[in-house]
C-alpha cells in the first residue's frame, strides 16, 4: 500500500521504546504507593519538559524549509506521536489505579500484595521477589507483577509452606523461606 494512503500515526503504533502491558480483563490495576509516584512523575515529565522541548525542535525544524528531507523535523514528529502514545497510556492506567499500601498489611504472616518472599526451589537455591503491580514489575530488580505465574503460585502461602509453580517448563515445588512486608 502507498505510504499516501497509511494514517500518519499508525507508523507509531506499537514501536515505542517499551512495551506496555496490557491488563487481563476484569482485572484491578492495583499499585503500590511508590509505583503510582513513579507514573505521575513520569507522566508530569513528559508534559511539563519532554514534550516541551520536542513541540520547540519540530516548530524549529519547520522554519527550515522543506520538511520532507528534514531529519529534525521527521524525528521531532515521531517522538512527539511517542510522547503523546506512553501520555494516553500513563493518564488512563492512573485513572483506574487502585493503590494497596502493603505497609498497612494486617495479615503479615501470609503472602499478599506488597509481600517481598524468600523461597527455595527444588535445588535449595533461594530467590527473593516483591509483588508489585503490572505497571511496576522488573525481573532484574525482583519485583514481579501480581497477575504472573510465580504471584499466584505464592499468595495466601504462609512461612513454611510448599506451593506448586505450574510453567510451559513443567510444575516445581517452592518452599516460602520468609515473608516481609515494608514497615
Amino acid at each position: 500500500m502507498n505510504k499516501a494512503f497509511v494514517k500518519e500515526d499508525s507508523e507509531a503504533e506499537g514501536d515505542g521504546p517499551e512495551q506496555e502491558v496490557a491488563l487481563p480483563a476484569g482485572v484491578k490495576n492495583y499499585i503500590t504507593p511508590e509505583g503510582l509516584r513513579r507514573l505521575q512523575d513520569e507522566l508530569r515529565d513528559l508534559l511539563n519538559v519532554e514534550r516541551p522541548k520536542m513541540v520547540e525542535v519540530v516548530s524549529w525544524a519547520a522554519g527550515n524549509g522543506d520538511r520532507s528531507e528534514n531529519g529534525d523535523y521527521l524525528y521531532g514528529k515521531k517522538r512527539l506521536r511517542e510522547i503523546d502514545r506512553r501520555v494516553r497510556f500513563l493518564s488512563k492506567r492512573l485513572e483506574i489505579a487502585s493503590v494497596v499500601d502493603p505497609a498497612r498489611q494486617k495479615l503479615r504472616d501470609r503472602v499478599f500484595f506488597g509481600a517481598t518472599v524468600t523461597y527455595a526451589n527444588e535445588a535449595d537455591e533461594e530467590k527473593t521477589v516483591t509483588i508489585v503491580g503490572i505497571d511496576e514489575a522488573d525481573l532484574d530488580q525482583g519485583r514481579v507483577s501480581w497477575v504472573s505465574p510465580i504471584a499466584r503460585a505464592l499468595m495466601k502461602a504462609e512461612e513454611g509452606h510448599v506451593v506448586e509453580l505450574r510453567s510451559p517448563g513443567g510444575t516445581e515445588s517452592l518452599k516460602i523461606v520468609a515473608i516481609r512486608y515494608p514497615g
